[in-house]
Parts: structure tokens; C-alpha cells; sequence
């Protein structure tokens, strides 16, 4: 979602009703969800080899940069898709643009001997005066009903600067008929496939509103106890030139192009299923399509769940308990505050495809570039189909640490091929992921200095390997969590991670005991001069706890932080930022 954080406060008191009538409109696509059916149902006319390296080729060749093209100019065409503009018209407004959506996926179903599935999720809530409203979505049947369910999303709806305007041209190009354009394709090249798990792929209303689409969708999704295992939000991401303004984590400045890098945006730090979805999908593309890549792309996992006072369609799967995270393109043309001044092209009329320079009537200036969106989908649709194998995780372990030597204790019998560990210390990637044989690698390297967080995934037959674990902090012990070391202070402060990398970076410290009485504590930055730059309040916990410091673009210096408890300075680091 691209307003900032007054106007979604705004948003919220307007729409505080929660949906209500949700259903399916097809009972068929429903039950698959549900896990309600036969597998063999859905079996491929012609089955297609599932080995990863045959299917990273078949992405590789099937994905269209003219199909996304094709789909972007049609979506365009209907001059405004904004949540309560017309929904009669057959070429005007979201109603058409809806049912466009819905036959795109019913064309899709008819090329792949009819196993995608379309419908409607229908749900009655009353937006800029409109009371019933449809996100679309269509869904593909894995071999094991009610096994699992993997979910790729894009909001369809487009907006100028006044919320509810629906007469505006909001053509909404990059946002976000690029993320709808790669659903569809996603949908597309992935249909010729059968999975373990069930893929659905989602297009929203109302994300402007205030998430409500996808917030019906995560509604519906937890009332009927759909088994989502994780969900991939595109938002703005076919643009590569940068505003003047944009949202921190920002670009660098006006008209500055990057059409090799993508932003992973999710919440938490560390332990966080949010993070790891982010990750696996990093690994996925790093591992199985960067070696197939004409253009490598730089796959970026950022820090905060999403620009700064902005938000996506990942964040109510993520309230109810989803694995979810949104990919946004490295450059954005604008922060959507749309004041005095405001000269870019988000939430505007200008949100168009391109301009025409030399004045022949035809678009030769384009603002998306069409090859940056299809590898975007390839990162997308590959990690989707990687994440729908469905691989079992290992059995929970534990581990043991002295200084650079790392000792993992499995906690049942190993029932899978291989494992891998991934091991993390001071940054939002994973340093190493290892390939071990259970039984005979137990013991394996880490960073000697600091906290290391280690994580498992099983590994099926073909080397897929499984979504990964929780992480477990592992100190500079022999022991698996801090409260057993020999400290004498009740407190550990941590290096910063990363340092530096985006815009923000996570400070964190441990505390072995909570006081009695819970003292004030807070986190303080400060300049090389001693001035203070931000004090973060902090509500103690026993074990670890993790602040975010937002720090900006292009901030360069060494700083200083201290772990302030009851009025008293109990631990100081440096941090320093160089980008």
C-alpha cells in the first residue's frame, strides 16, 4: 500500500466494520482449499518432471515479457480501477477490470485441461459508498488434498490522490497493474504443473482503502482453516526509475534506474517466519535461476515489514498468523503524499505507462520495464513452486557452541535425506546454509564472536529443500541459550544487524531476569560528538529483545548505542554506516 501513516490511521477509523457475507462464488474452488477432493482429479494430461533443475529451465523459458506487457496495457484500459468506481460498465472501471481478471484466469484454466480453478471471493462491506465488493482468485490442486496451501498476491485497484475519487484516470500502471500482470502470468506458467501443495492466486480490491481485500481474504482464510504455508505479495514491481520523493528504505534520487535489484520486505527479526519466508526464497533463487540468468538480480531482504509509515496486502495474513512478505520493485516513483509540491507519479494520473518523446502518438519512454517484471515473476513463481513440494521439516534439535565450533543434537531419528543448516549472525541473510548427512556431520563452522541463529529444512529425493525452521540463538557457550552463561550482568547487548545494509538495522539485547519491578529501558543513538540522534523506548522481556533503528538513506559515520535500563547506561556498541 503506498500512503503514508496518517492516512492509514485515517483509513482505519473510516472502515472500522469488519467484512461480513464472505464466500467463494465457486464451491469447487472452495473445497480444493478446504482439501476436499481428489488429487487425481487434477492430474496433468501430459505430466511435466517435477526436478527442480527442469523445472528452474521451464520458468526460465516459459515466463513473457509480452504477455505482462499485454496485460498491463489492458488493465490500463479501463481508466480507473479505484475500489468504488463503476462496476457495470463492460470497459470502464473495476467491475470490468474484475471480470477481465476472472476470464484471463478461465482462458489459463481452458489451456491446461481445466485445473485452475477460478472464482470470486464475495464480501459486503461498504467502501466509498459501494457495499458489495469481489477480489479474484483461482486456485490449482495439489496431488495432496489438505496438505498445504501456498498463496501469490497483487491488488488490482488504482487511485489518484483523494481516496474515493472514481472519476480520476487512475490508470495505476506500476501501482499495481504490475503486480496483478504477475499473478497472472505466475498463474499462467505454473498451471501445467501439479504440486503437493495447492498454489492460489489472488488479486485484491481495496488494497488503497486500507488492506481490505486481502484482509477478507485472511478472514476467510482463517474462519475456514485454510493450511496457508506462506504468501508472496507484489506491490509496485515493473518500475526502475526513482522519484524525488519515496518512501525510506529508499532509491537514490531522482530518475536514478535500477532494474537489477528487488526488495524483500517482512516483519520481525530474529525468529521470525516472516524473515525466513524471505529468505528461502533468496536461497531458491540464488541456488536453482541465478546460474540459468542472462541479467542476475539482486535480491535484497530488508529489515522493517515495509517502507516507512506505508503498508501491503502481507500485512493482514501476517496479523493472523501467516508467513507473508511483499516484494516491491528497488525503485519507486514516489511516496504517495501527494502535497504541495508532489511531483511524482504514484497516486496520480500520471501512474501511466510511459511517455511518448517524440510526439507520434505512440509510447516510446516506458516507466516499467517489462524484462525487470518477468524476472521478478520468475523469482516469484519459482519459489512458489519450490515451496509447494511440501517437504517435511527435520526433527527439533538442539545445539552446543564453542567459539567457531557448532554441535547439532537431533532430538528423534533423522526420516529425510539430507538437512540443511543455516546459519546467521549479523546481517538479515543467512552466512552459510550447509548440506549435511544425517548422523555424519554434526559439527560444522560459525562465526566465533557473537550471537550465531541456526535454523533447519528437510531435504526431499530431488534436493528440495523444506521451508525453514524457527532459528535458535546459539551464544559464545557451550550452552544453547544465554540464561546458563556465567555473566555477571543481567544484560547483553548485541551487535547491530545488519551494518550496514538498508535504511534501518535491529539492535537487540538479551536480559537474563526481569527486575522485580519492571524499570524504564530504553535504546539511545548517538553521534561521535556525544549528541543524541533517537532514544527508542523498549517494554522489557525475559530472553531476547529487538528494537528496529531506522537510520535513512545515505547515512555514513559511526554511531554509538546504549542500552539504557532504569536510568542507567548497562552496555554500549558502535555501529557503523556506509551506504
Amino acid at each position: 500500500m503506498k500512503y503514508l501513516l496518517l492516512s492509514f490511521l485515517l483509513i482505519s477509523v473510516q472502515w472500522l466494520v469488519a467484512q461480513t457475507n464472505m464466500l467463494s462464488t465457486s464451491s469447487v474452488a472452495e473445497q480444493v482449499v478446504l482439501g476436499s477432493y481428489s488429487g487425481s482429479d487434477y492430474l496433468p494430461a501430459t505430466p511435466t518432471p517435477v526436478w527442480p533443475e527442469v523445472i528452474a529451465a521451464d520458468l526460465q523459458a516459459a515466463i513473457s515479457p509480452d504477455s505482462l506487457k499485454a496485460y498491463i496495457l489492458k488493465l490500463a484500459s479501463f481508466k480507473t480501477r479505484n475500489s468504488g468506481s463503476d462496476t457495470v460498465s463492460a470497459t470502464e472501471g473495476f467491475g470490468a477490470a474484475r471480470r477481465w481478471a476472472y476470464q484471463k484466469f478461465a482462458e489459463i484454466s481452458a489451456a491446461n485441461d481445466g485445473r485452475l480453478i477460478p472464482s470470486y471471493l464475495q464480501f459486503d462491506l461498504d467502501i466509498c459508498g459501494v457495499g458489495q465488493h469481489r477480489n479474484i482468485f483461482a486456485v490449482l490442486p495439489g496431488s495432496v488434498p489438505g496438505s498445504g496451501v501456498v498463496l501469490v498476491e497483487g491488488h488490482m485497484d488504482s487511485r489518484c490522490d483523494i481516496l474515493c475519487d472514481v472519476t480520476c484516470l487512475a490508470e495505476g500502471v506500476e501501482d499495481n497493474a504490475t503486480g496483478t500482470a504477475l499473478v497472472l502470468e505466475s498463474a499462467r506458467i505454473l498451471s501445467k504443473y501439479q504440486f503437493p501443495n495447492t498454489i492460489v492466486f489472488l488479486i485484491t480490491t481495496a488494497e488503497e482503502q486500507g488492506l481490505l481485500g486481502a484482509d477478507a481474504f485472511a478472514t476467510y482464510a482463517m474462519q475456514k482453516n485454510i493450511p496457508l504455508r506462506a504468501v508472496l505479495n507484489n506491490d509496485v514491481i515493473g518500475g526502475v526509475l526513482c522519484g524525488q520523493t519515496s518512501s525510506p528504505p529508499s532509491c537514490p534520487g531522482l530518475d536514478h534506474v535500477d532494474s537489477t535489484s528487488v526488495r524483500l520486505f517482512s516483519a520481525g527479526g530474529f525468529n521470525s517466519k516472516h524473515k525466513q519466508l524471505a529468505r528461502f526464497i533468496k536461497l531458491e533463487y540464488q541456488e536453482n535461476m541465478l546460474p540459468l540468468a542472462e541479467v542476475p538480480m539482486n535480491v535484497r531482504i530488508m529489515s522493517p515489514e515495509d517502507r516507512t509509515g506505508r503498508g501491503g496486502d502481507h500485512i493482514p495474513f501476517r496479523e493472523k498468523g501467516y508467513p507473508a512478505m511483499r516484494f516491491t520493485s528497488a525503485n519507486e516513483h514516489g511516496d504517495a503524499s501527494n502535497g504541495p509540491g508532489y511531483s511524482d507519479r504514484q497516486h496520480t494520473s500520471e501512474d501511466i505507462l510511459g511517455a511518448d518523446t517524440n510526439n507520434d502518438g505512440a509510447v516510446d519512454s516506458f516507466f516499467v520495464d517489462f524484462q525487470y517484471l518477468s524476472r521478478n515473476a520468475l523469482i516469484n513463481s519459482h519459489a512458489l513452486a519450490m515451496a509447494a513440494r511440501n517437504v517435511a521439516l527435520p526433527p527439533t534439535f538442539s545445539a552446543t557452541r564453542t567459539g567457531s565450533q557448532l554441535n547439532l543434537f537431533w532430538n528423534s531419528p533423522i526420516d529425510t535425506h539430507t538437512i540443511r543448516v543455516a546459519l546467521r549472525s549479523l546481517t538479515n541473510d543467512w552466512d552459510t546454509v550447509y548440506t549435511i548427512s544425517p548422523g555424519l556431520q554434526t559439527e560444522l563452522t560459525c562465526n566465533p564472536t557473537g550471537p550465531v541463529y541456526v535454523s533447519v529444512a528437510g531435504v526431499d529425493a530431488w534436493g528440495v529443500e523444506s521451508l525453514f525452521s524457527a532459528e535458535k540463538l546459539v551464544q559464545t557457550s557451550d550452552t544453547e541459550t544465554p540464561e546458563d552463561q556465567a555473566d555477571a550482568s543481567n544484560y547483553k547487548l548485541f551487535q547491530n544487524r545488519p551494518n550496514p545494509f538498508d535504511e534501518a538495522t535491529w539492535i537487540s539485547f538479551w536480559v537474563n531476569e526481569l527486575p522485580a519491578v519492571n524499570p524504564k529501558a530504553s535504546i539511545q543513538i548517538f553521534d561521535l560528538q556525544g549528541k543524541l540522534i533517537q532514544e527508542i523506548q523498549v517494554s522489557l522481556k525475559q530472553g531476547l529483545n529487538e528494537v528496529l533503528y531506522t537510520h535513512g538513506y545515505g547515512v555514513r559515520g559511526t554511531f554509538s548505542y546504549v542500552l539504557q535500563i532504569g536510568g542507567k547506561a548497562v552496555d554500549a556498541r558502535q555501529m557503523v554506516f556506509a551506504n
